[in-house]
């Protein structure tokens, strides 16, 4: 199962803070993660993904009177992948160079 996720805090426009404390809250869960600009994708279980989930809502929420928490989850039946793989699919199919190549390209 793959689950992405994200949690704002209202009342403060910059989450660094928050954001490396439920970073640390994934890591002592020993899931698999990746974290974007938008939200963090995680790698695992039913039950580990949303224990892990629910404690970074609290560490966050401890901090901030509103918080406002969205989850997606990717349940696919019969067939396990992982997040490594899912971006190696992307690689394969996706003809539009990344910023990065477009980045090197014009310093040539």
């Amino acid at each position: 199962m793959l689950v992405e996720f994200s949690i704002v805090p209202v009342d403060r426009g910059h989450m660094g803070r928050d954001l490396a404390k439920a970073v640390d809250v994934l890591k002592t869960a020993g899931l698999k993660f990746q974290v974007g600009p938008m939200g963090t994708c995680v790698e695992g279980d039913w039950e580990s993904i949303f224990a892990a989930i629910h404690r970074c809502h609290e560490v966050v929420a401890n901090e901030h009177e509103r918080v406002i928490t969205t989850i997606m989850i990717d349940d696919r039946k019969h067939f396990h992948y992982q997040l490594e793989e899912m971006a190696e699919s992307l690689k394969q199919w996706h003809s539009v160079p990344s910023s990065e190549q477009k980045s090197s390209e014009s310093a040539s």
